[in-house]
């Protein structure tokens, strides 16, 4: 099974505990206002890899990744979700350590067939990074485009499969930085019973080159 990526870092500190093998996975959902990534929004695109080069890559540098593992984060990697339950089953079947970076954007919790394909997914799942961009149903559909609705369906699926999660909030001033909002996501979060850290995460500006290479307007200017 092969699935489409943007890129990889082989020494990723900050996509989730020790030190990671990263892939960045093509194709996302959301247009979110500050996305650093927008190269990797599109679908079927990128580079094809197999699970096996993924592993094979990984076991390269073996060594430095003794208190790590393999992240995938994007874009949004569940769109590809049977290539990362495929990729993941054949990482714990060699003592990898997996964790997922997501929005949680393309989980719908009505399709019972989707759900089970989660469910199979977090068979051999370690850690989710979970990115609530916005509590405020309204808010958060300005800042990506979308609802927030499947994002908060899943943080409470992750709730009773009883998943290890990391939140992260990106703080964005004047879009995500109200008091009001801020309150009432720490009174989500405080509801929930699996959750191992929070990360609060500068807004940054690293990413605009790339808006001004694909000829997309960057919203945030200035």
């Amino acid at each position: 099974m092969k699935g489409y990526i943007h890129s990889t870092e082989s020494f990723g500190t900050v996509d989730g505990p020790g030190i990671r093998y990263v892939l960045f996975m093509q194709g996302c959902p959301f247009r979110c206002l500050y996305c650093h990534n927008p190269d990797t929004w599109q679908t079927n695109t990128g580079t094809a890899i197999s699970v096996d080069e993924v592993i094979k890559n990984f076991n390269k540098n073996k060594a430095f990744y003794s208190n790590g593992g393999i992240t995938v984060s994007g874009g949004e990697p569940l769109m590809q979700i049977d290539f990362v339950t495929e990729l993941f089953r054949k990482a714990k079947s060699e003592g990898i350590h997996t964790c997922i970076d997501t929005s949680g954007a393309t989980f719908n919790p009505e399709n019972s067939e989707e759900v089970k394909n989660f469910d199979k997914l977090l068979e051999y799942t370690d850690l989710v990074m979970l990115d609530i961009k916005q509590i405020s149903p309204d808010k958060h559909k300005s800042l990506t485009g979308k609802s927030n609705e499947k994002v908060l369906a899943f943080a409470k699926y992750l709730d009773t499969k009883n998943v290890p999660v990391w939140i992260r909030h990106v703080i964005v001033p004047g879009f995500t930085d109200n008091e009001d909002d801020l309150f009432e996501l720490g009174k989500f979060i405080g509801k929930l019973h699996n959750i191992k850290a929070l990360d609060v995460i500068p807004y940054h500006t690293l990413g605009v080159h790339k808006y001004k290479d694909l000829g997309i307007p960057y919203r945030l200017e200035n």
